[in-house]
């Protein structure tokens, strides 16, 4: 566990925050997260493949409702955070969508929980108005401290096991990652066209 891996973690758990708690500015978009965290990993050809992929690849899930969209931060920065460690680009992007997919139910989970804790606190800032600040440092706080464990662990735990499996893989299986890899734009160029279409119309 590398300094620039808590690094990232800690940036990355900053820039979660500005999906639905503070600033709301875009930071956590995947075109501007990946580019951010390429000042951490030195590798701005990666940094920017893995904000655009992750913005092409997660393009046509809209958070209606109870849908959680995959988190691009986490994607960017767990793919960024096993490159750093030496994981091939192509391998550590599919941990990075499979640590954003994780993600959304720990998301999920701390809605629900907040849900539940939601009342409590409303009967607390009607008998005290300044408690709300109380809740909201709670809030951001909780939040930032989940998601930078989740990364933490996940990051750590996914770097170990592919310094066990990365020399096991054969030639073909990486040529497959890697073709794969390079067809995740064109897979969410291909689910955009039908927008396009229909906006026309």
């Amino acid at each position: 566990m590398t300094i620039e891996l808590l690094l990232l973690c800690t940036l990355a758990a900053l820039l979660e925050l500005d999906t639905t708690y503070v600033f709301q500015l875009t930071f956590s978009r995947g075109l501007i997260a990946g580019p951010i965290f390429a000042c951490l990993s030195g590798d701005w050809v990666a940094g920017i493949q893995a904000g655009v992929f992750t913005e092409l690849l997660f393009a046509d899930v809209n958070p209606l409702g109870t849908i959680l969209p995959p988190s691009a931060v986490v994607c960017c920065a767990v793919s960024l955070g096993l490159h750093m460690g030496g994981t091939e680009m192509c391998l550590a992007f599919i941990w990075g969508v499979l640590g954003a997919l994780l993600f959304s139910f720990v998301e999920q989970h701390m809605r629900r929980v907040r849900a539940n804790l939601l009342g409590m606190w409303e009967n607390k800032i009607m008998q005290r108005p300044s408690y709300i600040k109380r809740v909201m440092l709670m809030e951001l706080s909780g939040s930032f401290l989940v998601t930078f464990v989740f990364l933490l662990l996940f990051t750590w735990g996914a770097g170990q096991i592919m310094l066990w499996l990365q020399p096991h893989i054969s030639v073909r299986a990486l040529f497959a990652c890697r073709f794969a890899y390079m067809a995740v734009p064109w897979i969410g160029l291909a689910s955009l066209l039908p927008e396009f279409r229909l906006k026309r119309r």
